[in-house]
């Protein structure tokens, strides 16, 4: 189970990966209909399905280059919605055994609230609320595939660590800090994503040639009642909103690198030498990876290999961050500090 539990794990970021490069070569729409592709099982490419195809959706003529973008993600959405399915059912049928049975089953039942956003982005025509909701639902099923991985793993192997409790636990608080600002980010991440507001400012470190451009509408960027209806293809936000929509994800990305740089500074003088360690480098790493692919895609104009780069680093971050808390708590309480007990209680009762 931990094995298919880390598959599903790894397919998650797939899927994630997919469905980034299919809102950034516009292929959202690419099939007008769910869960198949104009009434077939996959995209329409003989000249009769096509003729048929049009026939049933006249305002959105058959792209076969932008259909396929569209199902491929869906196939392998299906395919992780299977896995899912198969790990909730092995942990209700060896509940007996120890195995946890809860987590498979928030996670088959989240997965089905993701497959019904999907297809609420397509029926809504791309409507920004759902398309957000629906890639911060990824992110979610990622975790909790990634969470059940490490529970799994945690049965087969004893806790180790060097860290006595209190130094491990005055970082905790601080961590889930850092966990709400990166959940946050990825937030305004979508967003910025589902409104197209991430060519907004085409030059670091300014936009638009200001550093805090006049004209920004927060109103109009973060206005969540826009009204179902019109095809959001695009977007539908004037240039004013997006520009606000994009320095905000700009400031929001300047305080997460300002908190983890403290932060993890910090908690590394404490860590440096024990198993902790290279799980703090990883934030490091991944945080400093996510930066550096947030300025080349503004500095490149939004290259679509280095953006859904910088879609999956965001889901690296986010576990990196869960790793390290997970890392935290797997620490046992102190050695040394057992020991003085152990040591008393003996005293006590050899007098």
């Amino acid at each position: 189970m931990g094995r298919w539990s880390l598959f599903a794990a790894l397919l998650a970021v797939v899927v994630i990966m997919l469905g980034a490069w299919t809102r950034l070569v516009d292929a959202g729409l690419g099939c007008p209909d769910w869960p198949g592709c104009y009434g077939f099982l996959s995209v329409p490419q003989s000249s009769e399905s096509i003729a048929i195809a049009n026939a049933r959706f006249p305002e959105t003529p058959v792209d076969v280059a932008k259909g396929w973008p569209e199902m491929i993600h869906r196939y392998a959405a299906g395919t992780l919605g299977l896995v899912v399915f198969g790990l909730a059912a092995f942990a209700v049928r060896h509940r007996r055994e120890g195995l946890p049975v809860k987590l498979p089953l928030f996670i088959a039942g989240f997965i089905v609230l993701q497959g019904a956003f999907g297809m609420w982005t397509v029926t809504l025509k791309l409507w920004p609320q759902v398309v957000a909701l629906h890639l911060l639902g990824g992110f979610t099923t990622l975790s909790a595939l990634t969470l059940l991985t490490l529970r799994l793993r945690a049965r087969h192997k004893p806790p180790s660590g060097n860290l006595s409790m209190p130094e491990v636990s005055r970082f905790r608080p601080w961590l889930y800090g850092g966990l709400a600002l990166v959940i946050l980010q990825i937030a305004l991440g979508a967003w910025t994503a589902s409104n197209y507001a991430a060519v907004a400012c085409p030059e670091l470190p300014t936009c638009q040639g200001e550093w805090w451009p006049a004209d920004m509408d927060f109103r109009h960027g973060f206005d969540i009642a826009q009204h179902v209806g019109p095809n959001y293809l695009g977007g539908q936000l004037t240039a004013d909103g997006r520009v606000a929509i994009h320095v905000t994800h700009r400031l929001g990305a300047m305080i997460l690198l300002g908190y983890f740089a403290v932060l993890l500074a910090l908690m590394w003088r404490r860590v440096r030498q024990t198993d902790i360690a290279r799980h703090v480098q990883l934030v490091v790493i991944v945080l400093a990876a996510q930066i550096t692919l947030g300025i080349i895609n503004v500095a490149f104009h939004i290259p679509l290999s280095v953006a859904v780069a910088h879609n999956a680093m965001g889901a690296g971050l986010l576990l990196a961050v869960i790793n390290l808390l997970w890392r935290l708590h797997e620490q046992p309480q102190s050695h040394s500090v057992s020991s003085q007990h152990t040591t008393t209680i003996n005293r006590e009762v050899t007098a």
